[in-house]
């Protein structure tokens, strides 16, 4: 590359991890697509953090909500989903401190994309969850 030639995408020097968010942000969908539920109907009772679990699903799920904040919803889901992270699930007690902090700290960042509708219908699938 000459010092007279121009990135393809100039945004992308002033932010290198632009380029990185749409092949990342499908991977991470798949990874929620396929895991979410299973996960959260096995764990939905042990947890004290699925209804804001459910609730990010739903936000993320909004074509409604905003493509940059989707992309750190479906991060912080698609950690929930992983089968290894900072602490392993199978910790009683304590597997799923990593898990909640990831959500909770979302949503202290993203909380006013997850509207009314995400929470109602969060806490109706989880009484749906609870109840079977």
């Amino acid at each position: 590359m000459t010092d007279n030639a121009k990135p393809a995408d100039p945004d992308a020097v002033l932010d290198p991890a632009r380029a990185l968010i749409p092949s990342v942000q499908r991977v991470n969908e798949t990874r929620v697509a396929r895991g979410f539920w299973p996960k959260i109907r096995r764990t939905a009772a042990r947890i004290p953090f699925a209804d804001q679990a459910l609730s990010v699903w739903f936000a993320a799920r909004d074509p409604e909500t905003p493509a940059a904040a989707k992309g750190l919803m479906l991060g912080a889901l698609a950690y929930f989903v992983m089968p290894i992270d900072a602490i392993p699930d199978v910790f009683a007690g304590i597997g799923f401190t990593d898990d909640a902090a990831v959500i909770a700290t979302m949503i202290a960042m993203l909380g006013a994309n997850i509207k009314r509708r995400h929470l109602d219908a969060a806490a109706e699938a989880l009484e749906r969850l609870k109840s079977d």
